[in-house]
């Protein structure tokens, strides 16, 4: 972790309160996207090492679908996040009604790639917004970028930069679910959230928890 600051539970504890209230902003902002009740859940926020990243999203060699932004304004870093091409599928057949969309065979189109961008876009903006509200910093995300490919491909350029500091990145578990559907259909993802080296300190002394 970044030597000006060393990450405990109650860090965490604040960013999944801070994920829950963003997760409910993007749930309304993807109900009225469908035209059907939409919850979204952050069950767990973790600590983890670029090893263990990894494993989380599948393994290296595991081909994957992962939207990639940059944080900019009063605090820097990376952002991703990943989910299986399956959920990706899933998603996309949701919001286009396209069931021949796949990204197993690459048989896609521009609106389903369109779509999983603007997941992407809500994701990120719910969450930063609610970070950016409890902190009282100006925080917002470039435009993000959709790529299919390897796991270890998507994230290693990523690391570049904060690995110089850490071998720690910041996870926010994701479930998003459509009203009345089981548990075991809920389209899950994982937000890699890796703040540069000296935005750390700025979260959590915005916070009050530093």
């Amino acid at each position: 972790m970044s030597a000006e600051i060393k990450i405990t539970d109650l860090h965490l504890d604040v960013l999944k309160e801070i994920g829950n209230i963003g997760s409910a902003h993007a749930a309304t902002s993807l109900s009225q996207l469908l035209n059907r009740k939409i919850d979204m859940y952050v069950p767990n926020v973790q600590l983890v090492t670029f090893d263990e990243m990894f494993d989380l999203a599948g393994g290296a060699d595991e081909t994957i679908v992962g939207i990639f932004l940059r944080i900019q304004g009063d605090v820097s870093g990376s952002m991703f996040f990943m989910l299986s091409i399956d959920c990706a599928n899933h998603f996309i057949n949701l919001l286009t009604g396209e069931e021949s969309f796949d990204f197993h065979r690459m048989n896609v189109t521009d609106i389903g790639i369109s779509s999983m961008q603007e997941l992407g876009n809500i994701l990120s903006g719910s969450y930063l917004s609610a970070l950016s509200d409890f902190t009282g910093l100006k925080i917002h995300p470039t435009v993000p970028s959709l790529s299919v490919d390897m796991v270890g491909a998507i994230i290693s350029f990523g690391l570049i930069e904060v690995s110089q500091y850490s071998d720690e990145v910041i996870v926010i578990d994701t479930e998003i679910r459509e009203e009345g559907m089981k548990y075991s259909d809920s389209i899950k993802g994982n937000f890699f959230l890796l703040p540069d080296p000296h935005s750390y300190a700025t979260i959590f002394q915005s916070l009050g928890v530093l």
